[in-house]
């Protein structure tokens, strides 16, 4: 049980890694297209108690908005 659990957690951690890592090369404005996709999602899924369909559409919704806020202002 113990190893089972470590592995779990080695494997979470190379996983995040590796998620940090893939945004290195992102622009602001699409790093806030991801993070409004991710937390949209985490919301789309609260609110409908694990429905897919509520998390997919808070995913899209959240990602829109993040693209808008991280817009450049000129």
């Amino acid at each position: 049980m113990k190893s089972t659990r470590r592995l779990g957690g080695i494997a979470l951690t190379v996983t995040c890694l590796l998620t940090l890592g893939a945004c290195a090369g992102m622009s602001q404005q699409d790093k806030s297209t991801a993070v409004g996709a991710g937390v949209g999602a985490v919301g789309g899924a609260v609110l409908t108690g694990g429905g897919a369909l509520g998390t997919v559409g808070g995913a899209a919704v959240g990602g829109v908005i993040g693209h808008e806020v991280g817009k450049d202002r000129k």
